[in-house]
């Protein structure tokens, strides 16, 4: 279809031909033409994730062609819709993308948008397309999480680490939760954690077994990976479940089959793709929207950057100092 806003130009971070943070420039760049099933998005915020470092890096699964726009999480206003979209022009969403979303303008497929409540700001919107729709798959879909179940939270302060505890805590479990700082254990807490557990200071597999009277907990959200995983087998309740979310120590881990077999436990990767999960998808977008209406899901922002400030923000999220979602302000950028 054709775009009334061809001619335009827009701002947006480029990575360029060589990989890393140094690399990026922000740039004035041709507005993106939407095609069928897409819509065309202005941009109002954008959030980060650990994935943006390792796309900018050439070190993530998908790769896109450079130089590109990256960023993979935004919320904006709908200002051009195909005919036959199911969200029309003017209207608030929130949505992932493979990448592009660090610009004013961004394409969004149409399927995968998902529609902001009233009263809910863009900061906050845009953190919720990928790490809330990610711990939904892992606890409805990967697994089945039931009220009454403990589930073990790892990185409890970051993006998907909260978004775990919220999302166990709306399914009727009981979370503990590990940080690396009193801080981010507080965090947790607030976010509905029953115990919290600062792992550098406790020996937390033993605390976590003694929070549970010896019994082991149900579930594990892992997005570490490295020996925190292998250490979290021991943590496993008979018939357990270990969920794979990623790998943000930057060590795949050699889980050893052994302490599996011996609780009859599971291993189970975590991982989600509109194209294939079609129908998934829109069975979880559904039990998404209902926590959001419901309010018992509330994104953290934990910091809000300028959008000339994306490689401060990436290297706050490369240290693991931040705690909640990081987001770029587009929008205030030009206010």
């Amino acid at each position: 279809m054709g775009n009334p806003h061809s001619d335009m130009k827009m701002q947006g971070w480029l990575s360029g031909e060589r990989p890393g943070i140094t690399d990026l420039a922000l740039a004035s760049l041709a507005m993106p033409e939407p095609g069928k099933g897409e819509l065309l998005v202005r941009v109002e915020a954008a959030a980060l994730n650990f994935s943006d470092l390792l796309m900018i890096d050439d070190s993530y699964q998908l790769r896109p062609p450079r130089p590109f726009v990256p960023g993979q999480e935004v919320s904006g206003t709908i200002i051009t819709a195909a005919p036959g979209s199911r969200n029309e022009v003017g209207a608030r969403i929130a949505s992932k993308v493979l990448w592009g979303g660090f610009a004013e303008y961004a394409i969004v497929r149409d399927d995968m948008a998902i529609a902001v409540p009233d009263g809910f700001d863009a900061q906050r919107a845009a953190a919720l397309p990928v790490v809330y729709p990610t711990a939904v798959v892992a606890l409805t879909e990967s697994t089945q999480l039931q009220p009454g179940e403990t589930v073990l939270v790892h990185a409890a302060a970051g993006g998907v680490g909260l978004a775990s505890v919220q999302v166990a805590k709306a399914l009727g479990a009981r979370v503990i939760a590990t940080a690396g700082s009193t801080e981010k254990c507080q965090t947790a807490q607030s976010a509905g954690a029953d115990v919290a557990i600062n792992y550098r200071e406790a020996k937390w597999v033993e605390t976590v077994r003694a929070a549970t009277d010896g019994v082991g907990v149900d579930v594990v959200v892992d997005p570490v990976g490295g020996d925190i995983a292998t250490e979290s087998l021991k943590c496993l309740a008979w018939e357990g479940r270990h969920l794979i979310v990623g790998f943000s120590s930057g060590k795949i881990p050699a889980l050893p089959a052994n302490r599996l077999l011996l609780r009859r436990a599971s291993a189970i990767g975590v991982y989600w793709n509109h194209d294939r999960d079609a129908e998934m998808m829109v069975r979880v977008t559904k039990r998404l929207q209902a926590m959001i209406e419901s309010g018992t899901v509330e994104p953290l922002v934990g910091g809000t950057y300028p959008m000339t400030g994306l490689p401060e923000a990436l290297a706050a999220l490369q240290d693991r100092s931040s705690v909640g979602k990081l987001i770029l302000d587009i929008v205030g950028a030009k206010d």
